[in-house]
């Protein structure tokens, strides 16, 4: 039986990282190495004590690629286990006195996790989150 991903999610946590949950079976006994890699759209804002974004300009649009790795053992010829990546961050933009920044959207696409152990790799469902609406 080859190597064949059973079942594969993505979810965006609360920090805006991205963790792929999967299923991979007809592996061999042994440690499997996994890549897992994402574009990320991740948009940043500026928020005041009124828990409002108060200028269209005071928010920052990043785009970038994430990627992580991480070795599990195969029992009984499966692994299920999953990969989070970091959390994208806001570079050098930042905000005006009295307020606070904050991570308003992320969207990760071209997800694609690689078992390189065995050669075999999927495409995973784009994954979304909005924390504020600005």
């Amino acid at each position: 039986m080859a190597a064949k991903f059973h079942d594969t999610s993505a979810s965006v946590n609360n920090d805006g990282s991205l963790t792929v949950n999967f299923d991979e079976r007809g592996l061999g006994n042994g440690n499997i190495d996994y890549t897992l890699t994402a574009d990320v759209d991740a948009t940043f804002a500026c928020i005041n004590g009124g828990g409002k974004n108060p200028s269209a300009a005071n928010k920052r649009t990043i785009s970038s690629e994430v990627s992580t790795s991480g070795s599990f053992e195969s029992k009984n010829g499966r692994v299920v286990a999953s990969l989070t990546t970091s959390a994208p961050t806001a570079g050098d933009f930042a905000c005006p006195n009295g307020q606070r920044l904050v991570l308003a959207s992320v969207s990760y696409s071209n997800i694609v996790l690689t078992d390189t152990t065995n050669g075999s790799s999927t495409n995973v469902a784009d994954a979304s989150r909005v924390f504020f609406n600005v």
